[in-house]
């Protein structure tokens, strides 16, 4: 699904502006930023590549975002977690520097998802190949280990954007919008429809906090079909892919042995994508996400739709600080 062909079209609408006063919204207090307490480590498969990836999710100072580092490639380049590093978003969300192609890496969605959902604000990720380790194909591994390491409170806020005008970009029966919103949580929202009659029709939402992604939406797994893994094989992707990291589906056969770990875990794991993809707005978006058969490529597009109208958006960081400090 997120293999687009053809022209994306983003749209902006006039009405449903946010009213002046929301506009001017004051939190009672700032919510700070947080980074890791200290560095952790874990070596993995890399979903396309098949191989062992060893990475380390190290603290990073008040400011800093999310950034990736290619250890195995001398002098490379650090790699902000932002929607104007991506590179490609066929399969995976991918971070990289253009004039080094080489400089990539791959499958981010869902550790930048586990960072979101655990409020990491601020980490350094270092990684020995072209994507992070798949894991069991969810979030939950990347919770265990920021978990593990622990969450420290620094000494600057958030940055918050608020959504002020709606957003939507589409693509023939596919869509996704950013909505205005006056509640503190994100909002989300989503419907798939597969020709698959294991995963059919699916909708699911949800208000994003950090309770509801741990037991929503973290430990939903990635998806596949069956008749599709020879020619992703030829094409050189998924070649770490098994029934060990990801749901294959055959028509109406879920092929696991194990089975679901829900009935709707296909569309609770496109959300968790979505929380990922969203984080490398690199703050906390205010907003009201819905979508239709999206993916990583619309995503990715409504980012870029959103920051290059002025008007859709605003940083409220400042007036979080000035409403804690008064």
């Amino acid at each position: 699904m997120d293999n687009l062909s053809g022209e994306l079209t983003p749209c902006s609408k006039s009405v449903e502006i946010l009213p002046t006063t929301m506009r001017q919204m004051r939190q009672k207090t700032a919510p700070a930023q947080h980074t890791l307490h200290h560095a952790i480590s874990a070596v993995g498969i890399g979903l396309h590549t098949g191989r062992s990836i060893n990475m380390t999710i190290a603290p990073a100072p008040a400011g800093h975002g999310i950034v990736f580092q290619r250890t195995d490639l001398p002098q490379a380049a650090p790699l902000p977690a932002r929607y104007d590093y991506v590179v490609e978003t066929h399969l995976s969300t991918v971070l990289g520097e253009k004039a080094r192609p080489e400089n990539r890496v791959a499958t981010v969605e869902h550790l930048m998802a586990a960072l979101c959902g655990c409020s990491i604000d601020n980490a350094l990720v270092l990684v020995d190949g072209p994507e992070t380790p798949v894991f069991d194909g969810s979030a939950t591994d990347f919770v265990f280990l920021l978990d593990c390491a622990g969450r420290k409170t620094q000494d600057l806020p958030r940055k918050v954007v608020q959504v002020l005008e709606p957003v939507r970009v589409e693509h023939q029966n596919a869509w996704v919008e950013l909505l205005p919103h006056s509640s503190p949580s994100p909002h989300l929202s989503m419907s798939i429809d597969f020709p698959a009659r294991a995963i059919g029709t699916q909708s699911y939402a949800l208000d994003l906090t950090p309770t509801s992604f741990r037991n929503e939406l973290a430990r939903n797994r990635t998806f596949a079909m069956r008749q599709e893994i020879e020619a992703l094989h030829q094409a050189g992707l998924a070649l770490g892919g098994s029934l060990d990291n990801a749901i294959v589906v055959d028509n109406d056969v879920v092929l696991n042995p194990a089975g679901l770990r829900c009935p709707d875990e296909f569309i609770r794991h496109k959300i968790m994508d979505a929380v990922g993809d969203l984080y490398l707005a690199g703050c906390v978006l205010n907003a009201s996400f819905r979508g239709n058969r999206s993916g990583h490529t619309l995503n990715n597009m409504l980012l870029k739709t959103l920051f290059a109208q002025s008007t859709a958006w605003q940083d409220t960081t400042d007036l979080q600080s000035t409403s804690a400090a008064a």
